[in-house]
């Protein structure tokens, strides 16, 4: 019985070490860059970084990313003067592009359509408005001599703060713990695929078994309409207290936004008070091929390849004026 409980243990121990490599040997695992808090209270990528970004258990995508001097995944440096003519792509994951190579990013197809232009992409998966905000503000002499800004926004789970605050949930995906579980490429590629997730289902249920069960009261029609309204309500008065607090540059800055999924209160009361905003929802409806991942939500190449478009014609609209 000793033997065979040895025996066991050394196989498992083969099984485990033979299966780390070969996911290192095929770059199944993702390499995560290692995130930070700067002097300014900035969550960013630690600058100067490599690697590949891994989804789906086929490498169903793979890309590779750069993290610059300033914390980002870009194909270039950032260095605004007033001579040059810069835009900067401000923004979450989508704005990020760890789902394309760095060198093909909506960034760099927006430079092959207009000549003599620099665009910047500050993205950072888990940016909200008030992330995005509280950048520009803290990298004020930077972003001043940025010619257009353009800031992606979610109605939806984008306005759900009224100031800037860190997150510290996301920080502690650093943790000494964290670090060490993250050397094992093969616990990584486990947990991405989902292999992980019944144990922890299972603990789930486990703790909400023993907890007291209340009885949730059934919502009707009016209620959620109501809730609805009044979400829309408090998203509004975050927008507005986060440019009143932060400061927002009607002249320089636009949003990016889908209006299939963005509140008619929201809208109208960008129209009324003339922001700027870039709308992809017709052009991703009127397009005959697909615009995000298949096992996402992310923009694929041609969805990027949309948005690009949308913003070159845009900027160059502008700069006719």
């Amino acid at each position: 019985m000793k033997k065979l409980i040895l025996k066991s243990i050394l196989y498992t121990f083969l099984i485990l070490i033979t299966l780390e490599g070969f996911v290192r040997i095929f770059h199944l695992g993702k390499d995560t860059p290692t995130r930070f808090l700067d002097e300014h209270k900035v969550e960013k990528w630690k600058p100067n970084q490599n690697g590949f970004s891994v989804t789906g258990n086929r490498r169903q995508n793979f890309s590779e990313y750069h993290i610059n001097n300033s914390g980002f995944n870009s194909y270039r440096e950032f260095n605004p003067t007033k001579e040059k003519t810069e835009i900067a792509l401000v923004g979450d994951s989508f704005i990020e592009g760890f789902h394309q190579n760095y060198y093909n990013s909506i960034g760099k197809k927006i430079e092959k359509s207009i000549p003599k232009i620099e665009v910047y992409e500050y993205g950072y998966a888990g940016y909200d408005f008030a992330d995005q905000l509280h950048l520009i503000y803290v990298y004020e002499e930077q972003f001043s001599l940025i010619d257009h800004i353009i800031l992606g926004i979610k109605f939806s789970n984008d306005l759900n703060r009224n100031e800037y605050h860190v997150v510290n949930s996301r920080l502690a995906l650093e943790s000494p713990m964290n670090k060490l579980l993250k050397k094992s490429k093969l616990l990584v590629y486990a947990k991405s695929i989902g292999i992980l997730d019944p144990p922890q289902e299972l603990v789930y249920r486990l703790i909400n078994s023993i907890k007291p069960k209340t009885k949730k009261k059934p919502i009707d029609e009016i209620e959620v309409s109501r809730i609805k309204e009044e979400n829309e309500k408090k998203h509004l008065a975050n927008f507005e207290n986060l440019i009143s607090k932060y400061g927002y540059d009607k002249q320089r800055f636009t949003l990016l936004l889908d209006s299939r999924i963005t509140s008619d209160l929201f809208l109208s009361y960008l129209d009324l008070n003339n922001f700027n905003y870039i709308d992809f929802a017709s052009s991703f409806e009127a397009s005959d091929r697909p615009v995000t991942l298949i096992y996402d939500r992310h923009w694929n190449n041609h969805g990027r390849e949309l948005i690009a478009r949308l913003i070159s014609e845009y900027i160059n609209k502008k700069q006719r004026l």
